[in-house]
Formats: structure tokens, sequence, C-alpha cells
């Protein structure tokens, strides 16, 4: 991981194409602004985190579902 020390104003460049660039800077946050070509996809981390657990989730609830579909259908008068 490269740590840098960046003042309002300042940029990092990323490749030829992607600047990240410090735009305000108050007691416990950043801003940041982005240039980079349309089909650089950004996204939140935790946005992505997220999401990958809600896929997780359903999946699951998925397979239980059809685990006790299954067994309906097998048996059917039990629960």
């Amino acid at each position: 991981m490269l740590v840098i020390k960046r003042k309002v104003s300042e940029s990092i460049l990323i490749g030829d194409d992607i600047e990240i660039i410090i735009s305000e800077i108050s007691q416990d946050k950043v801003k940041i602004a982005i240039n980079a070509p349309k089909e650089v996809k950004i996204t939140r981390k935790e946005l992505a985190e997220t999401c990958e657990f809600n896929i997780t989730a359903s999946e699951k609830i998925n397979k239980l579902s059809l685990s006790s579909i299954k067994k309906s259908l097998k048996n059917p008068g039990k629960k």
C-alpha cells in the first residue's frame, strides 16, 4: 500500500488517465474528485461490500427455499 500526503487542490495520478484531486479537507473527512474515463467503474467500497453480502444472503435463502420445496413435493401433507 502506498501512503501519500496531499493538500487541498493537490492530486495523484493513477496510470495515464486517472486523476484523484483533493478538493476539501475538514476535521474528519476528505472530499476527493476523480477524473477518469467513463468506462472506468468507480464504486465506494462499502457499497460493493454490501452488494456482495446481499447477493450471498439471497443465494443462501434461495437454496433453503428450494430444499424446502423439494421436501414438500417428496412428502405431500408433511411439513
